[in-house]
């Protein structure tokens, strides 16, 4: 069922505010980092630089919480390393510290292969239930994406 609503979710894409957006790259990656959409299949990808250096990449999603969408972003390195996770716009009346840096830090440094779960690496958060599982599943799906994406050179 969340595979689905991330699928729908995506294809609707409530757009991330490109204000947002820059913010959390500066924030991520360094006040003069420039970000260039890539296109993979149906995703658009950031592909960070400063310079001719190479930073990493990032990419816009959508799942749905209890009722609404959650637009996040997922950053990697230039070694597949997850670099953090940013919630652009949170729009549920609960649960809105999947937002919040202590909870979001324990993403910081997994790869794809780590499992992720709600439980064992990533906390749960009494009253945000639903939101945990759904960025977790989420987060591990586009980390799988960029990573396979980076290894086999459609995004560099």
């Amino acid at each position: 069922m969340i595979a689905l609503t991330l699928l729908l979710l995506t294809a609707q894409n409530p757009a991330a505010p490109p204000a947002k957006l820059a913010a959390s790259i500066a924030r991520l990656f360094g006040p003069d980092a420039r970000s260039d959409t890539l296109r993979v299949d149906s995703a658009r990808v950031l592909r960070v630089s400063r310079g001719d250096s190479l930073l990493g990449f990032a990419q816009v999603g959508n799942v749905l919480g209890k009722d609404q969408p959650i637009t996040f972003l997922v950053a990697i390195d230039v070694a597949d390393r997850l670099k953090d996770v940013d919630i652009l716009v949170y729009r549920e009346s609960y649960g809105g510290e999947v937002a919040y840096e202590p909870w979001r830090k324990q993403f910081r440094g997994h790869v794809a292969g780590d499992s992720l779960r709600v439980g064992k690496e990533i906390r749960n958060i009494s009253g945000a239930t639903i939101s945990v599982h759904a960025v977790t599943l989420a987060v591990r799906r586009m980390l799988a994406d960029l990573t396979a994406w980076h290894r086999s050179g459609a995004i560099r």
